[in-house]
């Protein structure tokens, strides 16, 4: 640890199997006197809220929602960003010009996902398909599976999923239509973290790139506010490419070629500049589609 800290003297985590262990596992790390407790995803906002309040001289944070108190800090990412960049490497690696979003369970947060992309692959090419299905589920890779089959088989060669476990499904349906057809030419990009690794299957591995989301960054970020007496209580702070919260993968040498990684590099300046602001809604996404 960069400070020194050992688990379960200097910090520790909690791992909730399900929204029941929310409340609990906050309460019993608020009971070992913790000063600064964080909470990572939107489905623990009601959870960080509530012991916030009943907790109000202890410190807290919230990863991927705002919640509003004096000694909460809410984090959130430029996600939207991140993904206009894969967007344009999607519609530039893809041949059909068909290419398919499968998201999780549909919130503001999973929107700013799918209209990025949508931006970034049409400032590419204003005229590419874009499949978008939800499965309204973070954990269903049966459903992945199936969503995916059924933009493969629609004409998408690339899909790009913001969905936890449910895209397991869709790497594993892009899998065995390379092993049953090695020139089928699909591809998946990943989410949150490099998921080249993880998907790994012998010699072979569909993950053109990945769109990596720093929460580690975001930690660091408030911890050391923290410990310098300057922590962000009320505030919302929102990070993206700029904060190097942000990161495209280029493990994939092969696929994600070096033509893809300069054009990819364009557009991140264009970003960086102001030049271009990539959507969150759907009304924003009408909006930059019709200034194309």
């Amino acid at each position: 640890m960069d400070n020194g800290l050992e688990r379960g003297t200097g910090y520790d985590y909690a791992e909730s199997q399900n929204a029941a262990d929310f409340l609990p596992n906050f309460n019993n790390l608020v009971n070992q006197n913790y000063q600064l407790i964080f909470g990572v995803g939107y489905q623990l906002a009601n959870a960080v809220e509530q012991v916030a309040s009943q907790n109000p001289d202890g410190h807290f944070s919230i990863i991927d929602e705002v919640v509003e108190g004096d000694n909460i800090a809410s984090v959130t990412f430029a996600e939207e960003q991140g993904s206009f960049l894969v967007g344009v490497a999607a519609a530039l690696k893809s041949e059909s010009q068909n290419i398919g979003f499968v998201g999780g369970v549909t919130s503001p947060l999973i929107k700013r996902f799918e209209v990025g992309f949508v931006a970034g692959a049409k400032s590419v090419n204003p005229d590419i398909e874009v499949q978008v299905q939800y499965a309204e589920s973070f954990a269903d890779e049966g459903l992945g599976r199936s969503i995916a089959n059924n933009m493969y088989s629609s004409g998408a060669d690339v899909i790009y999923h913001a969905s936890g476990a449910t895209g397991l499904g869709v790497f594993t349906e892009a899998r065995n239509r390379v092993e049953n057809d090695p020139e089928a030419g699909v591809w998946v990009i990943g989410v949150d973290r490099d998921q080249y690794e993880q998907v790994q299957q012998g010699d072979m591995n569909v993950t053109l790139t990945s769109m990596v989301k720093r929460v580690d960054v975001a930690v660091q970020e408030v911890a050391a506010r923290a410990m310098n007496g300057d922590f962000p209580g009320g505030e919302h702070l929102v990070l993206g490419i700029e904060d190097d919260a942000i990161a495209i993968a280029e493990t994939n040498t092969e696929a994600y070629t070096e033509e893809i990684k300069a054009a990819v590099a364009e557009w991140q300046e264009k970003l960086l500049s102001g030049e271009v602001v990539a959507p969150q809604t759907d009304d924003e996404l009408e909006e930059f589609v019709n200034n194309l």
